[in-house]
């Protein structure tokens, strides 16, 4: 199979699906374009702040991208390419497309707040707050892997570590140019995309080379700053900017495979038990970002609901940003997949997916003219952007889910942790910034279980939602059902590998995810079969 084929079949199918299901989904949800979005009516200027649609896309695609959709498909490629491929297409249209449009619309429709103000609304108190505990121990997952994987970055790739230092600069001045100065936006974008370029060669030309420690504890202090200050002065323009990084990458991919076009060398299908995995549950669960991820439902109901200007932007933003997702895993796919099985075994072994990732991309771009020795650095630098942006996202994230927990609608006086954002914000990152000593590959097959897991539970929630509301959720109910298939099939197998291995921790957490989702199984399916009055 010609690569080329399978990247340019599956954009047509993408838009496709958009322009069809999407759309349709949209049409029976009732997306209501003269309806005001809680981004108008609470605005304060810190975390309810209107953006434009491109704007926003930026922000909630480089927050969802971040190395997810590269590390998945490409650590899943073992089994072979075929069923990879067909997890992408099927599961981006059909699973994690509706999970990320319906928890944005979910959330518009109840004030901007999390999925888990969703489940108060719909399912019960209690269960709010288990789901609250559950997504913020996840976010601290999240905070942990990734302050490693970044900082790891800056320390093998010293030149994105200074790019990425002026892209923050950079950022701050096109926030106020361009929201406080009234500057154009068009304009704005020409210039900053040109000084993104520019702080591109400054990087590579002055690389910045300091200790990981040194930048584990900088990245902490980063990301407390990031997610206390308003959105408009650093999240917004910083991820808009970071954008143009992606498409610029994903552009240079396609234009390069269309001169190159390679052959699929890799194993169409490896068969159903591989390194002692088998493809059910493990496949689903590794390639996460490609095609549905839980982390996505937070991003979708904590920053982007907050910012989205009109609710006819939520199909672009929610449903749009997820199969643009899925076109970066296509490609992730293809870089595993052109080399022979012994390439690809090196390159994953020297340095892990992004390796693999980024010597694709790299050689893709010769094609075009774009030196190899350029090409792949561009592509790490890429990666470690998005891997930022997700960084600070979690980080304001827990410290949404955390102020929601203690919010009491009964009680006159708030908690000070519902009305100071800076002691939440303190509580998440010293707890992230505790359990990233532990190291990223500890961490990282706990937050896949959970992740996976935590886009089951926004699936159902997002059912009740509809239910509750008179409207059709039967397109929630497949996907649901085959994500709690999934998780909890490789939580029994997870909690069996860590027994044998006496792993005690990891056991206790395993078991604890297994317990809270029955639970909110159980309590969810009496309000979907109306047997509990709310």
């Amino acid at each position: 199979m010609n690569s080329l084929v399978l990247v340019l079949a599956s954009i047509v199918i993408f838009i496709v699906a958009y322009l069809t299901y999407g759309r349709w989904l949209a049409k029976t949800w009732g997306i209501d374009p003269t309806k005001e979005t809680p981004a108008h009516y609470m605005e304060d200027g810190v975390d309810y702040v209107p953006a434009k649609a491109p704007v926003l896309l930026g922000h909630h695609f480089a927050s969802i991208a971040g190395a997810g959709p590269i590390t998945g498909p490409i650590a899943a490629a073992a089994f072979g390419w075929v069923p990879v491929m067909l997890w992408i297409v099927i599961g981006g249209i059909f699973f994690g497309g509706v999970h990320d449009f319906g928890a944005l619309f979910s959330s518009i429709r109840n004030d901007g707040k999390s999925i888990g103000q969703v489940i108060e609304a719909n399912v019960g108190r209690t269960e709010k707050k288990l789901f609250a505990v559950f997504s913020w121990l996840t976010l601290v997952l999240v905070i942990a892997a990734f302050v490693n994987i970044v900082a790891n970055t800056f320390v093998a790739s010293p030149e994105a570590a200074m790019a990425s230092m002026l892209f923050i600069a950079l950022a701050v001045v096109f926030g106020y140019f361009v929201y406080r100065k009234g500057a154009s936006l068009a304009i704005g974008s020409v210039i900053g995309v040109a000084l993104l370029v520019v702080c591109i060669w400054i990087g590579m030309a002055f690389p910045l080379v300091l200790s990981r420690n040194v930048w584990i504890g900088f990245l902490l202090v980063y990301i407390f700053i990031a997610s206390v200050t308003p959105v408009w002065i650093l999240l917004q323009p910083r991820d808009y900017l970071n954008s143009f990084l992606l498409y610029a990458m994903i552009i240079g991919a396609v234009l390069g495979l269309i001169f190159y076009a390679p052959s699929m060398q890799l194993t169409p299908f490896a068969g159903f038990k591989v390194g002692g995995q088998w493809l059910f549950p493990m496949l689903f669960i590794t390639i996460a970002c490609g095609a549905i991820s839980g982390f996505h439902s937070l991003v979708a109901s904590g920053t982007t609901s907050k910012q989205i200007d009109n609710e006819k932007d939520a199909l672009l933003i929610g449903y749009g940003g997820m199969l643009i997702e899925c076109v970066l895993a296509v490609i992730a796919l293809v870089t595993a997949g052109y080399v022979s099985q012994g390439d690809f075994t090196n390159l994953l072994a020297n340095g892990g997916p992004i390796n693999v990732f980024s010597e694709g991309i790299g050689t893709f771009m010769t094609k075009i003219g774009i030196p190899f020795s350029v090409g792949k650095p561009f592509a790490a630098l890429a990666i470690s952007a998005f891997a930022l942006t997700s960084l600070d996202t979690a980080t304001r994230l827990g410290r949404f889910i955390l102020q929601e927990f203690f919010e009491d609608d009964t009680k006159e006086v708030q908690s000070i942790l519902v009305t100071n954002r800076f002691i939440a914000t303190t509580i998440t990152v010293i707890a992230g910034g505790s359990l990233s000593v532990v190291g990223w590959s500890k961490v990282w097959p706990l937050f896949g279980s959970s992740n996976q897991l935590l886009a089951a539970l926004a699936l159902l929630a997002l059912a009740a939602y509809l239910k509750n509301n008179g409207k059709k959720y039967g397109m929630i109910i497949l996907p649901m059902i085959f994500m709690f298939a999934a998780t909890l099939t490789a939580l029994v197998l997870l909690i069996q590998q860590n027994i044998a291995a006496g792993n005690i921790l990891l056991v206790a957490f395993a078991v604890a995810l297994l317990g809270l989702a029955v639970v909110l199984v159980a309590r969810s399916y009496k309000v979907l079969t109306k047997k509990t009055e709310l």
